[in-house]
């Protein structure tokens, strides 16, 4: 068999380590690995997929536009039975998708039909769900809609963050291409059309997104705090123009003081605490916009200056 391989961040990482490692069992060969150059502008906390094919002396290629008629060319060159795409970023069109004589497949970062779309870990955080997962599935022009081969479950706890999901989700990517790859190749996997009916889609999401609405509940609040703390930009509010993030709380249902108008801080001791428009938030870690991080005994005396003032206003 000889594959084409596009993937990105960590999860494609372990997808191109479990295909190699396969590859050698079934004296298969990855004719190309295809992934991005790192974005300046971007925090790169994952490993890199470029790196490992070179290790292993596979041809890498990083194109703009991986849609162009000259690479679907090169592509087409290297008569590919099989194309993965394991968090490649990049819309595949149907040139590319027509080229595999065995099938052009994605893993996509939920239990599909739901949460189609973008950032698929984090809008599962933000809407407090219990559970996520992966699909392997072939790819259709219209996104993530192609007919499903394999899928495996992620509980999500109530006190995972984007960091403990996407490290649960990269466990079970590998395990669940370590057992579906053999299948494929000895077309013996499923093939089960998605339940369209029941699709939801999701787009994706920029810093700003990150803004605290504090007439929300404070349920709601932690779960985008957690969706979009470390490694992503964070969940944010302002005071005086300012931006102040806070990278981790909790809701405390043991507050016993007056009750909080949201977005009022207070101050007790070492404890922080903000109203929100239903119950209280507990601060853990915030990060004041150009200065450090700060958490535990220092976060009280760093966030003093807020005492009493309301936040978010300028927003």
């Amino acid at each position: 068999m000889r594959l084409i391989f596009l993937g990105y961040s960590n999860i494609g990482y372990v997808c191109l380590e479990v295909l190699l490692d396969l590859c050698r069992q079934f004296q298969d060969e990855i004719v190309a690995v295809v992934t991005h150059e790192d974005a300046p502008q971007e925090q790169i906390w994952f490993k890199s997929v470029k790196e490992l094919a070179l290790a292993h002396h596979l041809p890498v290629y990083t194109p703009a536009d991986p849609n162009a008629p000259a690479f679907v060319a090169l592509l087409r060159s290297l008569k590919p039975d099989f194309i993965f795409s394991c968090y490649y970023r990049l819309m595949l069109k149907q040139p590319i998708l027509d080229l595999p004589s065995r099938g052009a497949l994605n893993l996509h970062g939920s239990l599909l039909p739901r949460y189609r779309g973008r950032c698929p870990l984090n809008w599962v955080l933000i809407h407090g769900e219990p559970l996520t997962g992966l699909s392997l599935h072939y790819m259709e022009a219209t996104p993530d809609s192609g007919d499903l081969v394999a899928q495996v479950q992620v509980p999500i706890t109530p006190d995972d963050t984007a960091w403990t999901l996407s490290e649960k989700m990269t466990a079970a990517a590998g395990k669940l291409m370590r057992r579906t790859y053999p299948l494929l190749r000895a077309d013996a996997a499923p093939r089960i059309p998605q339940d369209h009916s029941r699709a939801t889609y999701f787009g994706g999401r920029t810093p700003e997104d990150g803004r605290i609405d504090w007439q929300q509940p404070a349920q709601q609040i932690y779960n985008l705090i957690r969706a979009v703390t470390h490694p992503f930009p964070g969940a944010f509010t302002t005071w005086q123009g300012k931006k102040i993030f806070l990278w981790a709380a909790k809701v405390d249902t043991q507050y016993s003081g007056p009750p909080l108008p949201p977005g009022l801080l207070v101050q007790q001791a070492e404890r922080v605490w903000i109203g929100t428009g239903q119950g209280v938030l507990a601060v853990l870690a915030a990060q004041i916009e150009g200065q450090k991080e700060v958490a535990g005994e220092a976060l009280a005396p760093a966030l003093a200056f807020l005492n009493g003032k309301i936040l978010g206003q300028e927003s």
